[in-house]
C-alpha cells in the first residue's frame, strides 16, 4: 500500500480566500499612487499614512455596444477630475468588459489622454457590423472554432458569437491573423501599479436549470481566474486546462480573450456541484424588432448561450461552509463608485438585486434604496451606513438624461440651437441604445459619451465628498 501525502503547494490551484501574491504586490504599488492622487484631489496638506489610504473601486456594468460606449465616456469624466490614479480596483460585467478589454491592451492607458481610444471604438461601433455574417468570415469562424478544438478546448455555439464580436469591436481577418491577445498579457498593464487592477465577471450555470434559478460568480483577472465562493483558484494562463482533484492534468493553450469577452457577457458553465439551487425571481424580457436584433436576442436568451470550459475544481471535496469564513464575508474596500449603463426597465435594478444579495449573505453594504416618490433617476446617489463602518461608502451612477438636457458642461447652459443635442432618449421602447442595438450613427455614439463624461463631471462635488468621508473612515475607524 502507497500512499500520497501531499500539501495545498503541491497543487496546480491555489484554495483559500486571501489574494495571490501577485495581486497584493499590485495593492502595495498601487497604494503610492492613490495616496499622492488622493492628496492632490482632496487637497490634503499632508500625506496620508499608509493606514489612512482608501480601497476605491470601480464598479462598471450594462449591456452590449451601449456600455461599452458609456462606460468610455464615464471614465473620460473621472480622468478630466484627475480621479483615475485615486482608484485601486476596476470590474466589469458584460459590455463593459469590452471596454476594459481594450483599455488593457495598453500598459498606460489611464496615463494617457482617452480621446485616441474613444474613436477608436467610435469607427467600430458606427460601422456596418453585415460583412461579420459574410461567407469569407463565416469560413473563418469554423476554421478557428475547429482549431480550438483541437487544441482539446471545449466548444459551443456562443464561442462563434465571441469570434462575431472580436470581428465587430475590430478590424478584419488581417486582425485575426496578427491578434493572439491573452488576459494574461494584460499583467503588464498592473506590474507596476499602474492602472486600477480589473476585475472581469461572469456567472458559472448548470445545464438542467437557468440562470435566475441558479448561477455562481466568477472572476477574471490578469493572474487568477476562481469561485471565491469555493476559495478555489487557478492561474490565468492554465484557465480551460484539464484539472482532477486539484492537479494539472493537461495543459491547454491559454484561450485568447475574444473568448473570454463573451463568457464575460453570457454564462459559463462548469458543470456545476450543487444539484439542488435555490429559487429566485422570474425573468423578464423586452423583444424588439429587426433582423440582427432577433439573431443577437436569440442568442442571449437560448440554453445554447453558455461558454463552455473544463472544470478545475474537478474531482475536489469542497467544505461548504462559506459563510463562517471571515475572510470570505468581509468586505476590504471602502468606497466603491457604480457605474450602471442598464436603462431603466421594469426589471429590478442591479443596484437593488445586489443590495439583496449582500444582505441575504451578511455581507456589509449600505442601504441603498432609491425613494418611491422620485419620479425620476437622479445622476448621482451617495449611500452610506452610518453606524456600520464595515460598510463601504456607495456612490451610483444610473443611466440617465436629466440636467444634460439643458446644459452642454456643468454650469454651462445649452443655446436655443443646442437643445436637440441634449435630447438624448435612454430610457423609452424606441431608444437607439437598446441592449440589441449593435451599431450607433456617429451623433448616438458621440451623444451617449457625452451624457455619461457630463454625469460624472456634474457630481464632482458627491465623489469628493465621498473620498473624504473614506478617508476620515480610515483615519477614525
Amino acid at each position: 500500500l502507497i500512499i500520497s501525502i501531499f500539501s495545498k503547494s503541491n497543487l496546480g490551484l491555489r484554495l483559500g480566500y486571501d489574494l495571490c501574491s501577485q495581486e497584493q504586490d499590485f495593492l502595495h504599488k498601487r497604494k503610492n499612487i492613490v495616496t499622492g492622487a488622493l492628496k492632490k484631489v482632496l487637497k490634503l496638506e499632508k500625506d496620508l499614512q499608509d493606514h489612512e489610504v482608501p480601497i476605491v473601486a470601480i464598479m462598471t456594468t450594462g449591456g452590449s455596444m451601449r456600455s461599452l460606449t458609456a462606460c468610455f465616456g464615464s471614465l473620460r469624466g473621472l480622468q478630466k477630475l484627475s480621479l483615475l490614479d485615486c482608484a485601486t480596483y476596476m470590474s466589469g460585467l458584460s459590455g463593459t468588459t469590452w471596454t476594459m478589454a481594450k483599455l488593457y491592451k495598453d500598459a498606460q492607458w489611464s496615463r494617457k489622454n482617452l480621446d485616441e481610444q474613444i474613436n477608436e471604438a467610435k469607427r467600430h461601433v458606427t460601422k456596418s457590423k453585415l460583412n461579420g455574417f459574410s461567407m469569407e468570415r463565416l469560413k473563418y469562424y469554423n476554421r478557428q472554432l475547429r482549431h480550438r478544438k483541437e487544441e482539446g478546448q471545449k466548444t459551443s455555439y456562443i464561442d462563434l458569437w465571441g469570434l462575431l464580436i472580436e470581428y465587430m469591436l475590430n478590424d478584419g481577418v488581417e486582425y485575426f491573423f496578427n491578434n493572439s491577445h491573452k488576459l494574461s498579457d494584460q499583467q503588464q498593464a498592473v506590474n507596476e501599479g499602474q492602472n486600477p487592477f480589473p476585475i472581469y465577471t461572469a456567472i458559472n450555470v448548470k445545464k438542467k436549470y437557468s440562470t435566475t434559478d441558479f448561477k455562481e460568480w466568477m472572476e477574471f483577472t490578469p493572474y487568477e481566474v476562481g469561485i471565491l465562493k469555493y476559495g478555489a483558484f487557478v492561474r490565468t494562463e492554465d484557465f480551460g486546462s484539464e484539472f482532477f482533484m486539484g492537479h494539472l492534468m493537461k495543459r491547454l493553450p491559454e484561450t485568447r480573450i475574444s473568448y473570454l469577452q463573451i463568457t464575460c457577457f453570457f454564462h459559463h458553465n462548469f458543470f456545476s456541484i450543487d444539484e439542488e439551487p435555490h429559487l429566485t425571481i422570474d425573468p423578464h424580457l423586452h423583444t424588439p424588432p429587426g433582423p440582427l436584433s432577433c439573431a443577437f436576442r436569440d442568442v442571449l436568451t437560448d440554453r445554447l448561450s453558455v461558454a463552455q470550459y473544463h472544470n478545475f475544481i474537478k474531482g475536489l471535496q469542497l467544505d461548504n461552509s462559506y459563510l463562517e469564513n471571515e475572510n470570505f464575508c468581509r468586505w476590504k474596500g471602502n468606497f466603491i463608485g457604480f457605474l450602471n449603463e442598464y436603462l431603466n426597465t421594469g426589471i429590478d435594478s442591479p443596484l437593488e438585486q445586489s443590495c439583496n444579495y449582500y444582505a441575504d449573505q451578511g455581507i456589509p453594504f449600505p442601504k441603498a434604496v432609491l425613494k418611491d416618490d422620485d419620479k425620476h433617476l437622479k445622476e448621482c446617489y451617495l449611500f452610506e451606513d452610518a453606524e456600520n463602518p464595515a460598510a463601504p461608502i456607495l456612490l451610483f451612477f444610473p443611466q440617465v438624461n436629466d440636467t444634460f438636457r439643458y446644459y452642454k458642461a456643468p454650469g454651462v447652459k445649452r443655446s436655443e440651437s443646442e437643445m436637440k443635442y441634449g435630447e438624448v432618449d435612454i430610457s423609452s421602447k424606441s431608444t437607439p441604445y437598446s441592449t440589441y442595438s449593435m451599431t450607433f450613427t456617429e451623433e448616438e455614439y458621440d451623444q451617449l459619451i457625452e451624457l455619461s463624461e457630463y454625469n460624472v463631471l456634474n457630481n464632482q462635488h458627491l465623489i469628493l465628498q465621498a473620498l473624504d468621508r473614506a478617508v476620515e473612515r480610515k483615519k477614525n475607524p
